[in-house]
């Protein structure tokens, strides 16, 4: 099963950096372009030029984004802004975050470690979202050049008996050695290196499978990278620096943790007809035209979604004062669209949606998803709205989140989710802890 061990990661010296907001940065991919400039203007120091650094007109191949990454790398070590811990170590980090749900705030914690590479065939550490091949090339060419993973990979595991959870808490019991505010959220981390406890935290992981919940992008591309430098090198599998990776490993029945949905905006249909539309789905759907009377249209819709969790339930916008209240009369309509998946598969939100709904009767297949052709996926229901009835789009497809434990059973049955079916939150900080390869 899973292999995880400490290591000596770098971080940012804080006798240098006394607040790491100005160094640190959200996930490269939720980063507009002029979020990557802010992040630039934040600190010359600020991990965003390594991590997702800016193309320039004058680029070459010798000098471009991901040399220029490398070069930062290195540069920042030499001058001691990055420096390497002093011992192996595991990282407990933790966020604590407010949610509009009136609820106290929230906590996230897990362990930051290294985890020994498997090939998803080994059944060790299971994906559970389809990726696309441009954002693994992005992830390769700045591995190659920096040698280096930047982020954490974030991973779920198993734990009834919380075995893990007591020894994390009772290893952060103190003040943390690093805490800061980042994006609303209070980042903790404290340094593990009791030599009895790293080794305990490795033998409880040694018979566990670990679910990625974030990251498979770069993931996958640590597979490939270890396939470059072994076919280079003429070395053996799990002898080398890059035979492991750097994850977050949290608890699947963590209380902190949160899935939010990924709407669906439809653009660009011939002859696109509301009327029509809604007829045809009454096939396999009932469907409630719903006025609204007052308040935040978005609001009432993923509410109302939010009360029937475990029906098929989805709102259909078309950017009037009302919806329609999509729910699926029979899951054997959803059987019959996906005949050779697992059952958990079939009766996900996202496959019904995108089975029985945009590609039996809007015509966007697999393909027209993966290129955004007709559709494009929005986080905030809030924004779906507005876009939709700005014009932009023709209509918006809210739906429930997925489940964590919909994400392990389709996972464990050895499939993958298509794209955008999870968005969790909070999103891991970038910069926190980096781990360099040696060799």
């Amino acid at each position: 099963m899973a292999k995880v061990v400490p290591f000596k990661g770098f971080r940012y010296n804080t006798e240098k950096f006394s607040n790491l907001d100005s160094v640190t940065a959200p996930p490269y991919d939720i980063v507009s372009a002029d979020g990557v400039q802010e992040l630039y203007n934040k600190d010359e120091y600020n991990i965003e030029r390594i991590d997702n650094g800016m193309d320039f007109d004058s680029d070459t191949d010798d000098n471009n984004r991901y040399t220029r990454s490398g070069d930062y790398l290195s540069k920042w070590i030499n001058e001691q802004a990055l420096i390497r811990e002093s011992d192996d170590a595991f990282y407990i980090y933790e966020q604590i975050f407010s949610l509009n749900d009136g609820k106290p705030a929230h906590s996230l914690k897990g362990i930051i470690s290294l985890v020994q590479l498997a090939e998803f065939s080994e059944n060790i550490i299971l994906p559970h979202e389809e990726t696309i091949s441009k954002a693994k090339d992005d992830r390769l060419k700045l591995m190659r050049e920096t040698a280096a993973n930047t982020s954490p990979i974030y991973s779920l595991y198993l734990d009834e008996e919380e075995t893990i959870a007591r020894l994390i808490e009772a290893n952060s019991e103190g003040e943390p050695d690093i805490s800061f505010m980042a994006a609303d959220v209070k980042q903790n981390l404290w340094i593990v290196k009791d030599k009895e406890v790293l080794n305990r935290i490795t033998k409880l992981f040694a018979n566990k499978k670990l679910y990625i919940a974030d990251g498979h992008h770069r993931y996958e591309t640590a597979l490939n990278y270890r396939r470059e430098r072994h076919e280079t090198d003429g070395s053996g599998i799990g002898t080398k620096d890059y035979d492991y990776i750097m994850m977050m490993l949290v608890s699947a029945s963590n209380s902190g943790l949160f899935v939010f949905p990924t709407h669906r905006l439809v653009k660009n249909i011939d002859r696109f007809d509301e009327t029509m539309l809604v007829g045809f789905l009454t096939e396999d759907f009932s469907a409630a035209k719903i006025y609204f009377t007052e308040g935040d249209y978005a609001s009432i819709i993923t509410d109302k979604l939010a009360k029937a969790l475990d029906d098929k339930l989805f709102a259909l916008y078309t950017g009037g004062n009302y919806y329609y209240l999509l729910k699926l009369k029979n899951l054997a309509a959803a059987d019959a669209a996906e005949p050779n998946k697992s059952e958990a598969y079939r009766h996900l939100d996202v496959t019904v949606l995108h089975k029985l709904i945009l590609e039996k009767y809007l015509g966007i297949d697999e393909d027209n998803m993966k290129n955004q052709t007709n559709l494009v996926y929005m986080r905030e229901a809030a924004d779906a709205a507005a876009a939709v009835q700005s014009g932009e789009y023709q209509c918006a497809f809210l739906i429930n989140p997925t489940k964590i434990s919909e994400i392990r059973a389709v996972a464990s049955a050895g499939e993958k989710m298509p794209q955008k079916s999870t968005y969790f939150w909070p999103k891991l900080i970038t910069g926190l802890v980096l781990n360099k390869f040696d060799d």
